[in-house]
């Protein structure tokens, strides 16, 4: 057996997620009490729980610096294996997420990133680059930057899910 197959076999099988939304349009219309869709919150959810996974919490937040450490505060002190942020990935002045998650990152998994925009280029082809798509691990927990549109995060939770429980139990090793 190769090393990584035996790392993987070692892996805590059910991890406890942490998901968060990041819009602000959703979060307006959720503070007016309107109806909205949160079809990429949507997706994860099921993804985790298809997954044999547990939702530890899930919540909506706007594209804003202060909330988004306050949650990245929140989930390090907590007890969430994995961080999820769904939007604020692209390249809009408000697309701020990567820009907020980065410095907490103790090790930055530009793989993730990689992995889901060469995925994405056989689907939409050159728009794939648009994408700034991360993850890290802090204090031995894995911090998840995904884009918002449903098909990255369709995408992402097919390919990447499953090593999810090699990450962590690699960064707390």
């Amino acid at each position: 057996m190769k090393a990584h197959e035996e790392h993987r076999a070692r892996a805590k099988a059910e991890l406890s997620f942490h998901l968060v939304t990041v819009s602000t349009s959703r979060f307006k219309r959720m503070k007016a009490g309107e109806r909205f869709e949160d079809a990429s919150g949507d997706l994860l959810e099921a993804g985790v729980s298809e997954g044999s996974h547990k939702l530890a919490k899930r919540e909506l937040i706007p594209d804003d610096a202060p909330m988004m450490r306050s949650v990245l505060q929140s989930f390090l002190a907590g007890a969430a294996d994995v961080l999820v942020f769904t939007g604020g990935t692209g390249v809009a002045p408000t697309d701020i997420t990567i820009e907020t998650a980065r410095p907490f990152f103790e090790k930055e998994l530009p793989g993730v990133g990689e992995v889901l925009r060469a995925e994405s280029f056989g689907k939409i082809g050159s728009a794939a680059v648009l994408t700034r798509a991360t993850a890290g691990t802090a204090k031995g927990k894995l911090v998840v930057c995904l884009p918002g549109a449903p098909d990255a995060v369709e995408t992402a939770l097919r390919i990447l899910l499953p090593e999810f429980p090699h990450i962590v139990s690699i960064a707390r090793s």
